[in-house]
């Protein structure tokens, strides 16, 4: 069969043969249709991951595909090495849902990984109840974005985006973000706005960036008037495109209701995540969730893949 292939750590995957698996007790084969390029494939792709691979082995982590019977299917976790990135791969049966006929393959396949992150964040890891509100921290990007439109379907009172670049503020505003900020750590402004909307009253901080935005988050946290009458912040880690390290003061937690967790691979069960992946895909076409994606076959991976946009790539098999 034909795959993507991880040769090597410092170089794009390259389009060649590769044995096809057969399923094990309780796998499933799946013809793959539709997998995305997701920055946790690249990730994994260039060995920065925590769970590592040794090359050679194929990318990616889901996809979209089709059963023996016909049926299209939304599946992830295929069993390593043979990623989602070829023709063919061997799934846990329990790691499959059906997907509705509405949905595309390419929609399905790009929206599944950046939906499912903040859907599980706040329906598995923290107990979000509607009514409460959200602050999303790097709310520019496939999945800031998607966190924004999941967080008021799920029922948020008020959903504050924070990101770097100005020319996206239309646009959240668009999807659903009733205010929009610039994380601009170096300016003193960024803390009070924060210490503002804390005192105004956030209870969860979905957070993809880590770093310094985050520390100044914590900040604020410890800085606001309203510690009293809102003992509770759930922050969820999600991301660390601002730095995989921070300086914590043990007395911002003493001192306020700070709850710091974390939602990805590993501190969420597999049963966990594909709840999640079956009820954001029953609610994509209702609730009209977008996301920006591009399609290119899969021959072209070496070419595409270090390429630069702000639109999901999806890779066609």
């Amino acid at each position: 069969m034909k795959a993507a292939i991880v040769e090597s750590y410092d170089h794009p995957p390259r389009f060649r043969d590769f044995d096809k698996p057969t399923p094990r007790q309780g796998e499933i084969l799946v013809k793959v249709k539709a997998a995305a390029l997701s920055q946790l494939v690249r990730i994994q792709a260039a060995g920065k991951h925590y769970i590592r691979t040794p090359p050679p082995f194929i990318p990616g982590v889901d996809g979209v595909g089709e059963l023996k019977d016909g049926s299209r299917v939304y599946f992830a976790f295929p069993r390593a090495p043979v990623g989602s990135m070829a023709d063919y791969v061997c799934v846990d049966s329990n790691n499959i849902v059906q997907l509705p006929d509405e949905i595309d393959d390419v929609t399905a396949a790009a929206i599944a990984n950046p939906g499912m992150s903040s859907w599980a964040a706040l329906t598995e890891r923290v107990g979000f109840k509607e009514g409460e509100s959200v602050l999303i921290n790097g709310a520019t990007g496939a999945s800031g974005r998607l966190a924004i439109q999941i967080a008021k379907h799920l029922g948020a009172s008020r959903v504050i985006a924070a990101g770097r670049n100005p020319k996206h503020e239309e646009d959240l505003l668009a999807l659903g973000a009733d205010q929009y900020f610039l994380t601009d750590t170096s300016d003193s402004r960024f803390l009070k706005e924060l210490q503002q909307q804390f005192d105004i009253g956030i209870d969860v901080v979905l957070d993809y960036l880590w770093g310094s935005p985050a520390e100044t988050i914590i900040k604020a946290v410890a800085g606001t008037t309203k510690r009293a009458t809102q003992p509770r912040v759930r922050f969820v880690n999600l991301g660390s495109l601002a730095g995989t390290e921070i300086s914590l003061s043990a007395g911002a937690l003493r001192s306020t209701g700070l709850e710091l967790v974390g939602a990805g691979l590993g501190s969420l069960t597999n049963a966990a995540l594909m709840r999640s992946i079956k009820n954001l895909m029953a609610a994509v076409v209702p609730e009209d969730l977008r996301i920006k994606a591009t399609a290119y076959p899969l021959s072209s991976v070496e070419s595409e893949w270090n390429k630069k946009t702000d639109e999901r790539i999806v890779f066609q098999i």
